[in-house]
């Protein structure tokens, strides 16, 4: 449905921008498809009266012109819709290099690369990447989730989309109804946040949890979208960046350096093992699960049953 809108508005600007004189609305539903199968006149009326809105919502410039028999006609002037030169300095274009590369592994690699093409066609300056002499690190990252993709679009377009989610404590997956708001990527892991609609609240989904197709719905949000910033936030809560008090594990030697870099205290025990100290905070418990057996947790008691209900879960795998 949103590919057909899109090609819709493509040809009716495409229609707008190509002619000399002003198309009337009779001309315009002979010349687009859809259109065409508009089953009623007062079918197309509303369709083309959202397509024209939406494409000024978009920035195309149109006209709309009266001819001495009283009909209206619609163009859009090359002359008036025509974007200005695109000019970058030196640092502008390192910049733009350094975002392609993050995108290098995951399904807009093949995006961000015509993207730099295209500019560097236009005369975009072929700089020293600076950050790349300075540095044998690269940004990355990675998209290996079949999800992330049509969430995004989803998101994009302010679609609403069901899919099957299985939570770490669950044995099987169940349906979520969701209008996604923002995709964000904290620590290698990609997160979904969005409104819940059978919940009636906010929710934040980790995409390798998502089993099967996202598939998309027709209608309008019901829920307000937040402000990035706030959204960002409640990821960061919801995966466990906020932490309200602290906990204490046992870690084997030698493993588990992500934990160890957020250790407020590490102390030897010997026999191979070690005590951290880490800060405690929603989510810690699924990040523990991922190291298996070389993670015991000691304290609070709460984190302890949460990461043995884990385990149990997928033991009945």
């Amino acid at each position: 449905m949103a590919i057909a809108k899109a090609e819709r508005l493509m040809n009716l600007a495409l229609c707008l921008l190509g002619t000399r004189r002003p198309l009337s609305k009779r001309e315009l539903r002979g010349s687009i498809e859809a259109y065409l199968e508009a089953g009623s006149d007062e079918s197309f009326n509303r369709m083309f009266e959202r397509d024209k809105d939406d494409l000024r919502e978009l920035g195309l410039i149109i006209e709309t012109v009266e001819n001495l028999d009283g009909d209206t006609g619609y163009l859009a002037r090359r002359d008036s819709n025509r974007l200005p030169p695109i000019t970058l300095d030196a640092e502008e274009a390192a910049a733009l290099g350094l975002a392609a590369k993050v995108w290098q592994q995951a399904r807009l690699a093949g995006a961000a690369s015509g993207a730099l093409q295209k500019l560097r066609a236009a005369g975009m300056p072929e700089a020293e990447d600076a950050y790349e002499v300075h540095s044998a690190l690269e940004p990355r990252i990675p998209v290996h989730e079949a999800a992330f993709e049509p969430l995004m679009l989803a998101c994009r377009d302010r679609r609403p989309v069901t899919f099957d989610y299985r939570k770490a404590n669950a044995a099987r997956p169940e349906q979520r109804q969701v209008e996604p708001w923002t995709l964000e990527c904290w620590r290698g892991h990609w997160y979904l946040a969005g409104w819940d609609r059978d919940r009636g609240a906010e929710r934040v989904f980790r995409l390798s949890r998502i089993a099967g197709r996202v598939r998309s719905r027709a209608g309008a949000y019901t829920a307000q979208v937040p402000d990035v910033v706030t959204v960002r936030e409640t990821v960061e809560s919801w995966a466990g960046e906020t932490a309200t008090r602290t906990a204490r594990i046992r870690l084997r030697a030698g493993s588990g350096y992500p934990l160890r870099s957020r250790a407020i205290s590490v102390r030897e025990l010997g026999d191979g093992w070690d005590e951290l100290e880490i800060p405690y905070g929603h989510g810690l418990d699924a990040w523990l699960v991922e190291f298996g057996p070389d993670v015991v947790v000691k304290e609070p008691a709460d984190l302890r049953a949460d990461v043995m209900d884990r385990l149990r879960a997928v033991a009945k795998d």
